[in-house]
């Protein structure tokens, strides 16, 4: 009777295990789990990061790089690279751009392209070029759009001048726009110089007709210096008289030789009677 009991267990444990063997392989299979779409990908482009005006020109810090969506980029957005940003610099905006706004190509003329001189002159205004080392560039600091004071200095070659009157220097054109850097309007110049072909550096200014001249003839004159302003300054009057800083008022040492230099001769006289005199210097 025990072994029939056990036989009967033993049948019942084996249909069941081939009963779950069968369901297991009989289950309809799960459905693969789909599989999330990559992120969009991004890139940095070059976006205005003020309100820039129609009309006024880029400087390094009007724009910055934001991450955009490739596919969502405007057509003509700029990648934000060294390139892009030298490409930019200088420009002047066609249309106003809000903070963020993509710079694209049709937004901005730069210097170099056909018309940029003639969009960036004021009404009735003119162009011209100066040229500008290290020390009278303000060391590469100037920017297009900042505004400058022209000052000339100038050595006098007149011989009977005391020595403090033979150097002067003075503003002889203030509150002046820059439009344009370096090679910005010319392209390929050179330097002469015992170091070889040297870079000329161009600073091309918005003046009137009559500033022009005085530009034209004070580059003959002397060494042409440019002065920043402040961009917060009030504009200078339009009829300035311009003053004349002599070598004797920078240095102290022209003026203490001035006396010496200057002193009148000794004077002695000898009287021989009425008519006859004689005098001496020493």
């Amino acid at each position: 009777m025990l072994l029939r009991v056990l036989l009967f267990g033993l049948l019942l444990l084996g249909l069941a295990g081939f009963g779950g063997v069968a369901w297991y392989s009989l289950r309809p299979a799960e459905a693969p789990q789909a599989e999330a779409p990559p992120p969009p990908a991004k890139a940095s482009f070059l976006v205005a990061a003020r309100l820039l005006r129609a009309g006024s020109l880029i400087k390094p810090e009007d724009f910055a790089g934001q991450e955009l969506e490739i596919g969502a980029a405007p057509a003509g957005a700029r990648r934000d690279s060294r390139e892009a940003r030298a490409e930019l610099f200088g420009a002047m905006v066609r249309r106003s751009l809000p903070p963020g706004d993509p710079m694209l190509a049709e937004d901005v003329l730069r210097p170099g392209d056909r018309g940029f001189l003639a969009a960036v002159l004021g009404p009735d205004m003119r162009a011209v070029s100066v040229g500008a080392d290290a020390v009278s560039g303000t060391a590469g600091l100037i920017w297009p759009g900042d505004r400058v004071d022209v000052v000339l200095t100038q050595q006098l070659s007149d011989d009977t001048l005391p020595a403090h009157r033979r150097v002067a220097g003075e503003t002889v054109l203030p509150d002046i726009r820059v439009i344009a850097i370096d090679q910005a309007l010319v392209q390929g110049a050179m330097g002469e110089g015992p170091e070889g072909n040297r870079q000329v550096r161009t600073v091309t200014l918005e003046v009137t007709p009559k500033q022009a001249e005085r530009v034209a003839v004070a580059t003959r004159l002397g060494r042409l210096a440019l002065v920043v302003r402040s961009a917060s300054g009030a504009e200078a009057p339009a009829d300035t008289t311009a003053t004349i800083t002599w070598g004797g008022d920078v240095s102290p040492a022209l003026r203490a030789g001035r006396g010496a230099a200057e002193a009148p001769p000794q004077t002695l006289q000898i009287f021989q009677g009425a008519a006859k005199r004689e005098e001496f210097r020493f």
